[in-house]
């Protein structure tokens, strides 16, 4: 499956867990209020809320599903992943404002008695049958999460779950004040407004350190280092760093290899080591990696040198009358510990009987350039046609 289709089918995944969940929460939602304020439970009635609440982050996940499955585009180079994010820290702050007004809710009932309602036991069957429902939603939506690898359906499973052990609470408070502890009912209210808040903070915590850009955990960084390592042609890692763009990992990375390595080469090795860390790991959707001669993550060494054009404007001057100006452009710059060094290639037709010496001599006159390091001869034979 390729990445349109996983997207495609990500996204019908998604498009589906909502609208099921969505129809269970709606009909639990009226059932809670309704046979809450019959059955003359409060416990009840904020199970009921707490169910609105779910259908409200339903919603959010049918839309999240729709915008952040979508492909990158010139404004989202790096795709929509992090709209569905965005809707999991929405998520988060709908469960801790159900949950906080909850407590205000049942604060006030606690403090002023006569407002305690007297439950009647049809509530102990709608909470009954609102654990079945809530924990059929959670293993649904759960497997789906799992399957997709998605912190949003993950958090809506949780609140489905986080609604079945609420409605265990009201259980267990609705069957106490029945056996005649009428506050069980209000502190039963209590508990899961806590439950909720709890969860929705923990979801809306972990979707911020994404927005942030946190890494990877610090044992993950380090297998993903010993796999660069190993590969062949690499002789260095560092600069490594992550960051999470929804349900992935982007990584960007330098590597050292050999300091006269060709381009071509370099690239070769660079592409290799992307490819691996794609299919070593399913979370890396994608890398970022920089080829380096030397380990510049301590200093920038070559950060002040000239480029080409001066480089080889300053050799023509100080090499004057010993190599044709033409003879410049067949030169290959090495940018190492802070000097360029200098590789001239010369046809063989010009080699001296002493190249040894025209190379120190060469070596000699360019040492007038304080950024100038080594100077090597390469002499080239070409087939006459």
């Amino acid at each position: 499956m390729d990445a349109q289709q996983h997207a495609q089918a990500r996204q019908k995944a998604m498009r589906n867990t909502s609208v099921v969940a969505a129809i269970v929460n709606l009909a639990l939602t009226i059932a809670k209020v309704f046979f809450g304020i019959v059955g003359q439970s409060h416990a009840l009635i904020a199970d009921g809320i707490h169910s609105l609440a779910d259908l409200s982050t339903d919603l959010m996940v049918w839309f999240a599903a729709k915008y952040s499955n979508q492909p990158a585009d010139k404004e989202h180079p790096y795709g929509h992943a992090r709209i569905e994010t965005a809707f999991t820290v929405g998520l988060g702050v709908v469960l801790i404002a159900t949950a906080i007004g909850i407590v205000v809710d049942s604060a006030q009932r606690l403090l002023n008695p006569e407002l305690i309602l007297q439950p009647t036991p049809i509530v102990l069957l709608i909470a009954f049958i609102s654990i079945v429902a809530n924990e059929g939603l959670y293993q649904y939506t759960m497997r789906t999460a799992r399957e997709f690898n998605s912190n949003l359906l993950r958090a809506n499973a949780w609140h489905h779950r986080s609604d079945a052990i609420s409605s265990i609470v009201v259980l267990v408070g609705v069957a106490g004040s029945l056996l005649g502890f009428p506050y069980l009912d209000a502190f039963a209210a209590l508990g899961v407004a806590f439950m909720i808040g709890k969860i929705g903070w923990d979801q809306a915590w972990v979707s911020i350190r994404e927005l942030v850009d946190t890494g990877m955990e610090p044992k993950t960084t380090a297998a993903i280092e010993r796999i660069i390592e190993n590969i062949e042609g690499v002789q260095g890692v560092h600069m490594l760093r992550s960051r999470r763009m929804g349900s992935s990992y982007l990584i960007d990375v330098h590597i050292e290899v050999d300091e006269r390595l060709s381009v071509s080469e370099g690239h070769k090795i660079a592409e290799y080591v992307r490819l691996k860390l794609i299919d070593s790991n399913k979370d890396i959707s994608n890398a970022l990696v920089h080829i380096d001669p030397e380990d510049d993550s301590l200093a920038l060494l070559c950060s002040g040198l000239p480029l080409r054009r001066e480089v080889l404007a300053d050799l023509r001057e100080a090499w004057a009358g010993e190599v044709d100006a033409a003879e410049c452009g067949s030169v290959t710059l090495h940018y190492l510990s802070g000097k360029v060094h200098v590789d001239l290639v010369r046809p063989m037709s010009d080699m001296e009987e002493n190249a040894q010496n025209l190379c120190l001599h060469l070596q000699n006159k360019a040492q007038a350039l304080s950024y100038i390091g080594q100077v090597r001869i390469f002499y080239q034979f070409t087939q006459r046609t």
